[in-house]
């Protein structure tokens, strides 16, 4: 899940998330491998596999399950095929969702991604419905209990962050995607240790909803975020002040 809601309630997710590593990691060998596929299999040559491989490295994915995504993707070990598709649409409340995914079916994610916004308060959109909403940016982010706004911001802008800002218990780096690889490296070498790393659309402004929907449109998230085909969902949701994503 990405976008403002996602940050602000990182640590109740991370439990459930640490639960589905099986999952996670799934998904992460997707990417590598079609990143592969498509790139190559050599790092410095290939962007977008030194972002997957970047991320699955924060995830603790173990070398030898990235060496073969790689070696998958490059047909060293049988060609795989997987589609890159985005749908756009709606959640409860109004609130933009793009749904980012990699399959080997598209009816079968077509109709899975349907049926769950049906069944939940959402529903598809036409292409470009929604996309304009958001722009593709670097985040990273650390934990605002370790480290204060001030550690964070002349190094994180020395190495070509855009904006450093604090959302809750949340410190966020933001870059451009270019400048993502050079400032996550900066940083780790610096020595601060991340708890989010990725590449995702960042809306440009964000809905405020209240208690009840927000809480349905993480529910609708979280669903769609349990399809194996679902790399990604972000949303332009704002969460309320004082929002407690456990409270009923």
């Amino acid at each position: 899940m990405s976008g403002h809601s996602k940050w602000a309630t990182i640590r109740h997710k991370k439990g459930a998330a640490d639960a589905k590593r099986g999952k996670l990691f799934s998904k992460l060998i997707k990417e590598i491998t079609i990143a592969a596929r498509l790139g190559g299999g050599e790092l410095e040559s290939n962007p977008r596999l030194r972002t997957a491989v970047l991320k699955a490295k924060g995830a603790n994915m173990p070398k030898d399950n990235i060496d073969r995504a790689i070696k998958k993707g490059t047909g060293e070990l049988g060609d795989a095929e997987f589609f890159e598709i985005v749908y756009e649409g709606y959640g409860p409340g109004g609130v933009a969702l793009m749904i980012e995914c990699l399959t080997d079916n598209r009816n079968r994610t077509a109709a899975d991604v349907r049926s769950t916004l049906g069944k939940h308060g959402g529903n598809l959109g036409e292409n470009g419905c929604v996309s304009y909403l958001f722009h593709r940016k670097g985040i990273i982010a650390y934990d605002a209990s370790r480290y204060s706004e001030e550690e964070v911001f002349e190094p994180a802008l020395e190495a070509g962050a855009e904006d450093v800002a604090v959302s809750g218990d949340t410190i966020e780096v933001t870059t451009a995607p270019d400048d993502f690889e050079a400032v996550f490296d900066a940083m780790t070498s610096a020595g601060f240790e991340h708890e989010v790393a990725e590449i995702s659309n960042v809306p440009d402004s964000t809905v405020q909803l209240d208690n009840e929907k927000a809480r349905k449109v993480l529910k609708l998230i979280e669903l769609l975020e349990d399809n194996d085909d679902v790399q990604d969902v972000s949303t332009n949701l704002d969460l309320p002040d004082g929002f407690d994503p456990d409270e009923e």
